[in-house]
């Protein structure tokens, strides 16, 4: 049998969801009997800390990787993926990148062509969804691809009971900032037949106000979000325009599967997603949520909902939620990518 192992790390809190994401992942890595063969985990803000912890526990795989190990890596990992991905061929084990983020999508840090030449050290590459894994196919990635679909979530906190309000509230929680989802402001001026709920640190978007139909909500914790939330649907939605998701973070959608997404799941949420996302086909074959064009349309759609196309939402949006609690994404993409590869685990 072949060891399925992963390189733990220091981490400078848990409270972004790309940090949510890993130490969730590594989670459930260990429920699948993975082995760490870096240092243990350990959160800390100290950049110096941090530094000195991920290079100690790449050192202290280097010794400890096997022949035969395959080492899933959750990709970026900053300056050392292609160093680890030769110390592990060297000792005859294979290397696997679980995308998180691409560089030349996201950051802009990257060209494509990098991008692609830096995956390539990896034997297998398991995408976000679908939309991304054919990108990286069409751009020159010639070794076996696999992709996740869905974020799992880890979380103790369970959603409430749902109600339906009159009239519907759309919800949408994160980092509130101009350069990520100015939208909002417009978005307030325009809202009629339904609720907007906004959760996030308002300092970021300083013209947006609260109204009749529009509530501002502070900041709150992920577990106090999934535990307390009222609403109907989570909306995932970036950059200024009402029109279409635009700028990095709104194009990004394109490719990426959002960690909210799997957030307002967790809570009991349906989703509202952008039609050109990469999520919006999960969305639509899953029958969680609804796909829009325009933020405009929902004025008049949300009113045309009925209890029961809302109820059954909430009953596959439950169903998806029990999958994604168990790590049931991971998992399933882990043991794709591994038969693909011809490696008993």
């Amino acid at each position: 049998m072949n060891r399925l192992c992963y390189i733990s790390r220091n981490y400078r809190g848990v409270n972004s969801a790309g940090n949510k994401a890993k130490t969730d992942y590594e989670r459930i890595l260990r429920d699948m009997g993975a082995t760490n063969l870096g240092l243990e985990t350990t959160f800390s803000t100290s950049q110096v800390v941090s530094f000195v912890r991920n290079l100690m526990g790449i050192i202290r795989m280097s010794h400890k990787v096997q022949s035969g190990d395959v080492i899933l890596l959750q990709y970026p990992v900053k300056k050392y993926f292609s160093l680890i991905c030769r110390i592990a061929h060297k000792r005859g084990a294979k290397t696997v990148a679980l995308i998180h983020d691409l560089g030349c999508m996201r950051r802009k840090k990257l060209t494509e062509q990098q991008e692609i030449r830096r995956l390539m050290h990896a034997d297998a590459v398991i995408a976000s969804n679908a939309v991304m894994m054919q990108w990286l196919e069409e751009k020159g990635y010639t070794k076996p691809l696999d992709y996740l679909g869905l974020h799992d979530y880890l979380s103790d906190s369970e959603p409430r009971t749902p109600k339906q309000h009159t009239p519907l509230k759309v919800v949408y929680a994160g980092t509130l900032a101009v350069r990520k989802n100015a939208f909002l402001m417009d978005m307030a001026a325009q809202v009629s037949n339904y609720e907007l709920v906004i959760y996030g640190k308002h300092k970021g978007l300083p013209r947006l106000k609260g109204n009749g139909r529009i509530k501002v909500n502070p900041f709150l914790s992920a577990d106090t979000f999934i535990r307390e939330v009222e609403g109907d649907f989570g909306l995932v939605w970036d950059g200024d325009s009402l029109n279409t998701c635009s700028g990095h973070f709104g194009e990004y959608l394109r490719w990426n599967t959002p960690h909210k997404v799997s957030f307002y799941i967790r809570a009991g949420l349906p989703m509202i997603v952008w039609r050109q996302s990469a999520v919006a086909p999960i969305v639509e074959q899953e029958g969680i949520g609804l796909c829009i064009d325009s933020i405009e349309e929902l004025n008049h759609l949300l009113p045309s909902i009925t209890p029961q196309q809302l109820s059954e939402m909430r009953q596959r949006v439950s169903i998806v939620c029990s999958r994604m609690a168990k790590g049931e994404y991971l998992k399933e993409a882990v043991s794709r990518i591994l038969q693909t590869l011809n490696i008993e685990h």
